[in-house]
């Protein structure tokens, strides 16, 4: 294990900025140094990481491999750092210039999105935010982790760590196919069902235990998923096209019928699904994230219909 208390924190600092210019010269103008001061300490940071770190072009530097890996972790950290001196005695949304980072895997994720913008842009002018909205989101746990993920809206719990959450919404998972289809005829039986042939999202979770119930009593028909594809649209896009099934969160229905002619079938189980804010119980105090926390209800619930909302509590802080 590496003791902190012999390593000069304030190098880091220098390192961030050689790795964003990319020019120890410009690095120095930012950072109000010498060059030499800032060659200096690289040296010594050199030392700490045993790697050269960056290698001499002819107009700048390039970064080593394990440079690109010690920026990916300090950044968050060095971020979330400047965050709390400059805003944990005082926030105030109108002069806030904050970041953020939110993943949502939702399909109304986009949406979300969007009324989050709007709202950031009346309330918090100056703040900054960024999103992922993939179905699969990739490294969302680890961002959540190192701190350079603020948020997630999610259905899936996160792994190992101290996390905090409430629920946005309830949802439900539904069985549907284009308008038309036969097997609008007749409710379906559970063995109707299993023999269907399915569209489906390729799983996040390879086990046969899903956590999430609303999710696992579908998982546990063993559905005859004939396709798989990587984002819900194209759920939307193959069932709306052909005579496959598809399986969609129920909040998408209407969105579902209107743009692609989609309807639920009747049949399968009825399980609801809580889609949940989820952030590090780090920053459960943090006056600038329990503002983003609200926000995120706030534009949420201009989405999602209000009958989705019965019984959620209010977001803390």
């Amino acid at each position: 294990m590496v003791n902190l208390r012999g390593v000069d924190l304030n190098l880091l600092p220098v390192f961030e900025a050689a790795y964003e210019e990319r020019n120890l010269s410009r690095a120095a103008r930012r950072l109000a140094m010498t060059q030499s001061a800032v060659s200096h300490s690289l040296t010594r940071l050199r030392a700490v990481f045993r790697d050269d770190l960056f290698v001499r072009k002819t107009k700048g530097v390039e970064p080593t491999r394990a440079a690109d890996l010690i920026y990916g972790r300090l950044r968050g950290a060095l971020g979330a750092v400047r965050d709390t001196v400059r805003e944990t005695r005082v926030f105030d949304p109108a002069t806030s210039e904050r970041s953020y980072f939110i993943g949502i895997a939702h399909p109304l994720g986009p949406l979300i999105a969007v009324r989050l913008r709007e709202r950031l842009g009346r309330a918090a002018p100056h703040a900054a935010i960024a999103f992922s909205t993939r179905s699969r989101p990739l490294e969302m746990e680890r961002g959540l982790r190192e701190g350079w993920v603020d948020a997630v809206i999610d259905w899936l719990p996160p792994g190992p760590g101290r996390y905090g959450e409430f629920a946005l919404f309830e949802d439900s998972i539904v069985a549907v196919a284009r308008n038309g289809h036969p097997a609008h005829k007749r409710s379906l039986s559970l063995s109707e069902l299993r023999k269907a042939p399915f569209v489906g999202l390729r799983p996040r979770i390879a086990s046969e235990a899903h956590p999430v119930p609303g999710i696992g009593a579908w998982k546990r028909l063993k559905l005859n998923v004939v396709l798989e594809v990587s984002e819900f649209v194209e759920v939307f896009m193959v069932a709306g096209a052909s005579d496959l099934f598809g399986l969609i969160p129920s909040s998408m229905a209407k969105f579902a019928g209107d743009r692609f002619g989609l309807k639920a079938l009747r049949g399968g189980p009825k399980v609801s699904v809580p889609i949940k804010l989820i952030w590090p119980v780090a920053r459960e105090r943090d006056p600038a994230h329990e503002f983003l926390r609200r926000q995120v209800e706030l534009a949420t619930h201009d989405i999602v219909p209000v009958r989705r909302r019965s019984g959620v509590k209010t977001a803390p802080g």
